[in-house]
């Protein structure tokens, strides 16, 4: 387990410095896709909810780092998405189109409701998802068409990625 969890390390901090340092600074794009929650959500889905809570945790400290949210909201909503992902743990099949982009599309709006409901205690503190705003709705798009994308691009580094049962 030790060889897989280091392993999803890399691919978030090669994800978030792709994210913040590239993609952040592309002018004509009024969102930024988010990758690291599209990594957690395949994590998860092929080793479980305790590896999903785990590396989405992790990609949380990420992102926590590199924003200006305050610390500790987006471990909570990647740990909350893990868990949530890990529950599917090899029942579906992701090697397809349709399931994964169905995964991103869920998932992005899983991240803005549990956002929605982290807000409610901190009113002024944490800025939430306006639903039919430009920002989400792109959001929303570049999560779903990426998700069958980036779930195939891990499906290369499966034998590094997933965590072997043992029986």
């Amino acid at each position: 387990m030790i060889k897989p969890f280091f392993a999803a390390c890399l691919f978030f901090l090669g994800f978030s410095l792709f994210e913040a340092a590239i993609l952040s600074n592309i002018m004509f794009l009024p969102a930024v896709p988010d990758f690291l929650l599209l990594c957690s959500l395949y994590f998860s889905v092929q080793n479980g909810t305790l590896f999903g809570t785990t590396t989405g945790f992790i990609s949380g400290l990420f992102l926590d780092f590199l924003s200006a949210a305050p610390f500790g909201l987006n471990c909570l909503l990647r740990t909350i998405i893990g868990y949530v992902g890990g529950l599917f743990q090899k029942t579906l099949n992701i090697n397809g189109i349709l399931l994964p982009m169905l995964f991103g599309f869920v998932a992005t709006l899983v991240k803005a409701l549990v956002i929605w409901l982290i807000a409610l205690f901190y009113p002024l503190g944490i800025q939430t998802y306006e639903l039919f705003s430009v920002t989400f709705v792109v959001e929303l798009l570049l999560n779903t068409i990426l998700a069958p994308i980036t779930f195939r691009f891990l499906d290369l580094f499966a034998h590094i990625i997933t965590v072997e049962k043992i029986v």
